[in-house]
């Protein structure tokens, strides 16, 4: 390895040597066990109060018509289905990360209580171990990754307003296009490419086609979620002889709400200043967040661990459940210069209202880069 000085450097590299993975793995020694019993306890407790409340905010102006405290009864149902819904989609990133020949029973109990529900089966989510390979990350081949610092603030409105559209193209995903992967074979591998996978980058590919056992998972679960596709499309009617069903309403002002509660915690979870390829492990640690105050509360937008998320990318393989013990030893233990430190924030609004700095910083620079072109074209004429 080449020796440099401290004025050749970059100030990454300096951080990343101050930085011992060795002291941190020892500081989490005897964490790391998934717990079964905790895993189930959550889950069920999570979807079981998202499934209520969900039926309470249709079910309460039904059953109380005209009442001013069951339409507030209803708005309370509707933040508690979020909240509670929130909490058990995440563990979808739990099943990417828990051991492959473990937990089958909860991979098949999650899938039926909530992913087919939900059009998200866990098959979408495969993917994700892309954003944790060290030469993967913050690249094309990272599909939950965008520049979102230097690319300026309307893709951050983007990014949010997207929700708009995701339940309706959800359900066409699985009520339209599967059928079609199952009837014109060749457009099996351009959807699952492009229209399999949960993420953040429009134009990630995803590279499992070939692979027969994800594909066999694939056409199960698309098969599960397609049957739900049509007893959620036709059941109304057959129960009362009329098509419009206002659980519709219900269950796309809950996917809407969701995906925002989903997104703004994306937002969150790194600083998305990579535009340049390949970070180092140490920079993708950098470019991510924890967030350890105010738990009771940034547990509701980061459940299941989500809010350690520059942890979560130190030790992909920590349980969930220990992610905040491991945390408070690494704060305790390792030097106060200690480049982990710095992937603390206050909270997820003062995160983003940084993101949304630096997307506006990013626009006055293209501006000059944009005028500074258009000169040079001009001077050369």
């Amino acid at each position: 390895m080449p020796v440099t000085s401290p004025e050749t450097t970059p100030k990454t590299a300096i951080a990343e040597t101050s930085f011992s993975f060795h002291q941190a793995r020892s500081l989490i020694e005897g964490l790391g066990q998934p717990k079964a019993w905790i895993y189930w306890t959550d889950f069920l407790a999570s979807i079981i109060t998202g499934h209520v409340a969900f039926f309470l905010i249709l079910g309460l102006p039904r059953q109380y018509p005209n009442s001013s405290w069951a339409i507030a009864g209803a708005a309370l149902a509707y933040v508690v289905t979020i909240l509670a819904y929130m909490r058990a989609l995440m563990f979808i990133h739990e099943l990417v990360h828990l051991p492959k020949d473990q937990f089958k029973g909860f991979r098949i109990a999650w899938n039926a209580l909530c992913g087919i529900f939900m059009f998200v089966p866990s098959f979408l989510y495969y993917p994700h171990v892309d954003h944790h390979r060290r030469k993967h990350y913050g690249t094309e081949h990272d599909g939950e990754y965008l520049a979102l610092s230097h690319n300026g603030r309307w893709m951050i409105v983007g990014f949010i307003a997207q929700a708009i559209l995701i339940p309706i193209l959800g359900f066409a995903r699985f009520a339209i296009i599967s059928p079609i992967c199952w009837l014109i074979p060749g457009a099996r591998k351009w959807v699952h490419k492009h229209a399999s996978t949960m993420l953040v980058d429009p134009f990630y590919e995803r590279t499992d086609v070939e692979k027969k056992d994800v594909m066999r998972i694939v056409v199960l679960q698309e098969v599960l979620v397609f049957a739900w596709c049509v007893v959620f499309a036709t059941r109304y009617y057959f129960r009362t002889g009329e098509w419009f069903n206002p659980l519709w309403v219900v269950a796309y002002s809950v996917g809407v709400g969701l995906l925002v509660l989903n997104e703004l915690r994306t937002l969150g979870a790194h600083r998305w200043t990579n535009e340049h390829g390949e970070m180092s492990f140490q920079d993708q640690m950098l470019d991510s967040v924890n967030y350890p105050h105010a738990p009771w509360f940034s547990e509701l937008w980061g459940p299941i661990g989500t809010r350690y998320h520059a942890l979560h990318h130190l030790f992909p393989r920590l349980p969930y459940h220990d992610l905040g013990r491991a945390h408070r030893r690494l704060v305790a233990g390792l030097p106060a210069d200690s480049p982990y430190h710095d992937t603390i924030a206050p909270s997820l609004t003062s995160e983003i209202a940084s993101l949304w700095r630096r997307a506006k910083a990013s626009e006055s620079s293209q501006s000059f880069r944009d005028l500074w072109a258009r000169l040079s074209v001009a001077k050369s004429r």
